[in-house]
């Protein structure tokens, strides 16, 4: 029979559970956790961020009122659908009899427990969260005293809890405010072992940066290591100055390797990029072209009042082309259905953009890129750099590409042999603009030179079409007025 009590507890209490972020995942890695056992929560409020396999996002919790528990501290893979914090949604009420069930797994990090007041925490500042379907609702972060029914742990238990909530070892007391870095950062000294609170800011208004945490991971000198006789005895064959430790001497060096988890954006590249390359018979044909007219074309461009406030660079030239080139071979433009032993062409084109981000290399896509102006295909290029760079995409900008375009060129590379994106056909690699000696009308003379790769899957792109694709995309670039003539 239920008791007045439990009726009590299951009201008072509420549960937020992972959700699925994205498309079917079914697992997230908690970044850090921006609230703690006690303080004030609202419907909205950013309560943590996690990384999926395809990006990072801040989660709000969908109700109101203060903080019980946290399930799992930072740096835990949580499945999808596992209770990640408890909510006392009626904290006026008075203590229940009992806490909420604990979860059917247990905890890696139960939340402290204290009788003693906790001070107010100020609220992280300046930042703009990427909820996922709730609003925004701004609040400051307090924390609440616990009433006294409870027993608290000792106070060296109470630490290493802590310690272990934050992600940083078992020991650590949290400190009153919390160090200022970015989410890059704070990734960066959890992967080396570094404890934030330590490190000593050099950046504006005392943030955090790559470089400090860098300078925090280099061992410090370590003085002349004494010799000693090692535990073990080398044999007795072995000369006297074999007989020095040599393992303090490698302690004085640092560590000689640093092992990092594969996990989230990073474990979902190399599944994806392994499954692509012993799934799909990859092609890859190559073509050097003159481009000094399209440069030309760049400069005009970015005097055209028409262009004004968007980025023009080569790679909005790059991309007309290739949806050019699509446009005029649309077979190219397809996928293999396994299961039904079908091509299927598709009519529009979700043109993906590689770029290089703090947590790997994702692939955003422009839809139905087809049908975009040049000024508005400039804009979508924009946004789109700009928001992976920020660490902001979300799994649905990600979804559904079609062909992708990467630009190795942006670090002096001459070309490449791209892997296609899985279940996409085709996949251009641009290089390194450089200026060359060329033949131009009989004379040898100074060009702008650069070199084109098309990776794509012979299943359904035979040699004739990726062959008329990829020189059409050259052609193009050649002569840029064939945008014109051919669209």
């Amino acid at each position: 029979m239920t008791t007045m009590t439990e009726t009590t507890n299951a009201a008072r209490f509420r549960e937020f559970k992972m959700p699925d972020v994205g498309e079917g995942l079914t697992e997230a890695e908690i970044l850090k956790w921006f609230v703690q056992p006690g303080d004030t929560v609202t419907d909205g409020h950013v309560v943590c961020e996690v990384e999926t396999a395809k990006a990072a996002v801040e989660l709000p919790i969908p109700f109101d009122g203060v903080v019980h528990e946290l399930r799992f501290g930072e740096g835990t893979t949580v499945d999808v659908g596992q209770v990640i914090i408890v909510v006392d949604v009626a904290p006026d009420s008075g203590d229940a009899a009992a806490d909420p069930a604990p979860a059917s797994e247990p905890a890696s990090a139960p939340a402290p427990v204290s009788d003693e007041p906790v001070a107010e925490a100020e609220a992280p500042k300046g930042r703009t969260p990427v909820l996922v379907g709730y609003g925004v609702a701004e609040s400051s972060t307090k924390r609440r005293a616990r009433k006294g029914t409870e027993t608290a742990p000792p106070a060296a238990a109470s630490a290493a809890i802590q310690g272990e909530m934050n992600g940083h070892g078992t020991g650590a007391v949290v400190p009153e405010a919390r160090p200022l870095a970015k989410p890059p950062v704070r990734k960066l000294a959890k992967d080396l072992g570094i404890d934030l609170a330590t490190v000593s800011p050099t950046g504006e208004g005392g943030v955090i940066t790559r470089e400090d945490v860098h300078a925090a991971a280099t061992p410090a000198p370590a003085p002349e290591p004494v010799r000693e006789q090692p535990q073990i005895p080398a044999p007795t064959s072995a000369p006297a100055a074999d007989q020095s430790p040599a393992p303090a001497v490698v302690a004085s060096m640092g560590a000689r390797e640093t092992r990092i988890p594969v996990k989230g954006v990073r474990k979902a590249i190399a599944q994806a990029m392994v499954g692509s390359a012993f799934t799909a018979p990859h092609v890859t044909e190559f073509v050097t072209v003159d481009v000094t007219r399209t440069m030309k074309l760049v400069a005009e461009l970015k005097e055209d009042k028409e262009m004004a406030g968007v980025r023009v660079n080569p790679l909005l030239i790059i991309a007309k082309a290739l949806l050019v080139a699509i446009k005029r071979h649309p077979e190219v433009n397809a996928a293999w259905d396994e299961a039904n032993q079908e091509i299927v062409q598709k009519h529009y084109v979700n043109l993906g953009i590689a770029a290089a981000t703090p947590r790997g290399l994702i692939v955003p896509n422009i839809k139905d890129a087809q049908e975009q102006t040049l000024p508005q295909l400039a804009a979508s290029l924009g946004e789109l750099v700009s928001t992976a760079r920020d660490g902001k995409t979300s799994p649905a900008a990600m979804a559904g590409g079609t062909v992708t375009i990467t630009n190795v060129g942006v670090f002096g590379v001459d070309t490449g042999t791209p892997i296609l994106n899985p279940g996409e056909s085709a996949i251009l690699a641009v290089g390194a603009i450089k200026l060359q000696p060329w033949v131009h009308k009989g004379k040898v003379k100074p060009r702008q030179v650069t070199t084109l790769a098309l990776s794509f899957d012979h299943r359904l792109v035979d040699g004739e079409l990726g062959s008329k694709v990829l020189a059409d995309v050259a052609a193009i670039l050649e002569q840029p007025k064939r945008l014109i003539t051919w669209a």
